[in-house]
């Protein structure tokens, strides 16, 4: 039987059924985004693969209907996936990671190597700078950053609209109570501040035991080749298992390319 779930770890009722005779892959997703990126890859890639895994796409604290403060920093979010991961039962995983997933992706394996089996980071950069325009709009002017970040996800013109980021950002503004303060519930801002100011991955991909899988997009105006080069060229230095897999498509590669990204996972996770 394939297990193919979609849950929000995070939040208050969901409880994810988990059979450990069974490969664990877990899918983190970016900035602003919820465990819906995942929708196009997800059951594809848990039919492609004989044995049925426990696919499971998480809501990141804060995101979707995960509750709680957004995590702050990529250290946070990385323990706060392993303890996630740990609460739920799960022994051993794969970390499957976009954009900002892909930086939690990566320190959650160098903080508990023994517990990864895969690490696959999709758009990923090192260091993943944000413009200091796109940082000061996230604030100021959350929905134009909204469009901005939309213009650059996608290699198509125009891009389709940015439904989803608008849906997480008005979801996370309903949670948080009068007690909390307005600037620690912006849940865009948090999250690409947590990209700017990561500075470990360069040193965390030397301490990853399990073997790497970078799918890169040559039309990625976000997280450029060249910025995912770095990594890739860290964990080749280290004499790591490197795959490097390059797709036609832009930063949202999930949406634009989901076979492509299947066939990846699926090659690799086969290991």
């Amino acid at each position: 039987m394939i297990d193919a779930q979609q849950v929000s770890i995070y939040g208050k009722s969901n409880q994810a059924h988990i059979d450990n005779s069974k490969p664990s892959v877990i899918f983190i997703h970016g900035v602003l985004n919820d465990h819906s990126v995942w929708d196009a890859v997800l059951s594809p890639l848990a039919t492609s693969l004989s044995g049925g895994i426990n696919a499971i796409a998480i809501d990141l604290p804060g995101h979707g209907h995960s509750t709680g403060q957004a995590t702050a920093t990529v250290e946070e979010a990385a323990d706060t996936l392993l303890a996630m991961l740990s609460s739920a039962g799960i022994e051993r995983a794969a970390l499957v990671g976009h954009s900002f997933g892909s930086l939690i992706a990566l320190e959650a394996a160098a903080r508990a190597p023994e517990f990864v089996t895969h690490v696959a980071l999709l758009g990923t950069a090192s260091p993943m700078r944000v413009s200091p325009v796109l940082l000061e709009a996230s604030v100021s002017d959350p929905m134009a950053a909204i469009e901005m970040v939309n213009n650059f996800s996608f290699s198509q013109k125009p891009p389709p609209p940015p439904d989803l980021m608008q849906h997480v950002f008005a979801q996370s503004q309903q949670k948080p109570n009068e007690s909390t303060p307005a600037a620690s519930t912006n849940i865009f801002h948090i999250g690409l501040n947590a990209c700017n100011t990561y500075q470990n991955a360069t040193s965390a991909i030397t301490k990853v035991a399990a073997p790497l899988l970078f799918i890169v997009g040559d039309k990625d105006k976000m997280t450029p080749p060249k910025a995912a080069q770095v990594l890739v060229d860290a964990a080749t230095q280290a004499g790591q298992s490197v795959t490097q897999v390059n797709v036609d498509a832009g930063h949202q590669m999930m949406a634009e390319v989901p076979l492509k990204i299947v066939h990846a996972l699926q090659t690799f996770l086969q290991k």
